[in-house]
């Protein structure tokens, strides 16, 4: 496009500039141009409708959004690695300033100081909030943050093996496997009431609480991974940690979590914020970056980017991942949500939660043909077994306003993994247990 030709740099190409663009590659057309690509791999057709306007558009969308079911409009007790919790006002209000949401990385400190303070916050709580010495400025998700946290693993112990508990959930232990399998390194499942680690093991990975919500005995892991000379790896549920020990009391090296519940909207799935955070002594294979705190030359607080472990920016030999896409806006979400609910906030919402849950599953254990699978203390999610396919079920809650849970019964037979948060009103729970009773 010739810039000079308009106002806006983002109007597309005129046919003139096409035509000057094939001519200069010696091509006719562009259907010559993609010639190359067999018949039934291309592009299709569009059959598009006519142009509408800015209102038109506006209302159709708005019927298309209508017949979904979402939270807040109905019941909804959907959880599995994304989850409906409350986000109070300030947070949409401090990320959607003009500032805070067009930035992007800060490579250039003395014009991002904003930018890197909220970075800077950002890792200060998560390490707080972690019990872990040491957090970089933010990953793309959870389940990245713990694949990049295998990696890490091996780099550390110069070891080609990760074992991963059979109770990790399984699109985690996919997004692990997308990570590793390629370089060479082998994954292999092991469980709790078993030998944990084989020979040449570089870590143990683990949830807690885990895929089916229930807490692992951490401190226990700990030492057996421990006494093997491996790290310990955990992926936390960030809310679960106002009332529960961090990962960092229990022993574990490299801890990480989804950022997502910290004031985050749920939003079909993203963007979303992985928190990574290790012991110091690993911090030089710690994946993405650091942003530091220091003085200028008039005795001026001033955050620079401390250490940047890319391979854009170091050696490639040397880099420890190509992670590039900033989350610092998801970040700063996580950090005005934290500050703003602070110590006590966050363990009224962690305790609401755990109650919460706790009062369904005992309702629910109570209704002929259903049972809890799975013993032990569970957070905000848990297994039940269900009388009929919980495919069937959740088609029957749906049917009376209610989004019912995952199918996990690929795992346990029968098994729906509901989650209750403090979202979830009493007669809300009440009416998921009712509506329960006329699934038998």
């Amino acid at each position: 496009m010739h810039q000079g030709r308009f106002s806006s740099p983002y109007v597309p190409n005129t046919d003139t500039d096409r035509s000057d663009m094939l001519k200069a590659i010696g091509v006719a057309s562009v259907e010559a141009l993609f010639a190359d690509i067999p018949e039934g791999y291309g592009h299709p057709s569009l059959d598009l409708p006519s142009p509408l306007s800015e209102l038109e558009l506006r209302r159709e969308l708005q019927a298309l959004s209508d017949l979904n079911s979402t939270p807040g409009r109905v019941s909804c007790f959907l959880g599995g690695g994304a989850y409906q919790h409350y986000i109070p006002a300030v947070v949409n209000h401090v990320i959607s300033r003009g500032e805070l949401s067009t930035a992007y990385t800060p490579y250039q400190p003395e014009v991002s100081q904003g930018t890197l303070q909220a970075i800077y916050e950002f890792q200060s709580l998560v390490c707080q909030l972690m019990g872990m010495e040491v957090a970089n400025s933010g990953m793309y998700d959870g389940a990245t943050a713990l694949a990049e946290a295998a990696l890490m693993a091996c780099r550390v112990t110069s070891k080609g093996r990760i074992a991963v508990l059979d109770t990790v959930s399984p699109i985690y232990l996919s997004v692990i496997k997308t990570y590793t399998e390629p370089q060479g390194l082998e994954i292999y499942l092991t469980s709790p009431n078993g030998p944990i680690l084989e020979d040449d093991t570089a870590c143990l990975v683990v949830q807690h609480p885990n895929s089916y919500g229930y807490l692992e005995e951490l401190k226990t892991l700990a030492r057996i991974v421990h006494e093997k000379n491996a790290l310990l790896v955990t992926s936390t549920d960030a809310v679960s940690l106002g009332m529960f020990r961090p990962p960092g009391e229990s022993g574990a090296d490299i801890a990480v979590a989804e950022g997502q519940p910290l004031g985050v909207a749920l939003s079909y799935g993203g963007p979303y914020v992985g928190l990574f955070t290790c012991k110091t002594e690993f911090l030089r294979q710690m994946p993405g970056r650091i942003v530091g705190k220091t003085v200028d030359t008039q005795g001026r607080d001033g955050y620079v980017l401390t250490l940047q472990t890319r391979e854009q920016h170091i050696r490639r030999e040397r880099a420890t991942s190509n992670i590039c896409t900033s989350e610092a806006l998801i970040g700063t979400a996580v950090v005005v949500y934290m500050a703003c609910m602070g110590k006590v906030g966050l363990r009224h919402i962690a305790e609401l939660t755990y109650h919460k849950a706790h009062y369904a599953a005992s309702l629910i254990e109570r209704i002929p043909g259903h049972s809890l699978p799975i013993q032990g203390t569970f957070f905000q999610e848990f297994v039940v077994r269900c009388p009929i396919a919980p495919e069937e079920v959740n088609r029957l809650l749906l049917r009376e306003g209610i989004i019912g849970g995952l199918d996990v019964s690929d795992r346990i037979p029968n098994g729906l993994l509901l989650c209750v948060t403090e979202m979830n009103t009493r007669e809300e729970i009440d009416g998921l247990a009712q509506a329960l009773t006329r699934t038998n």
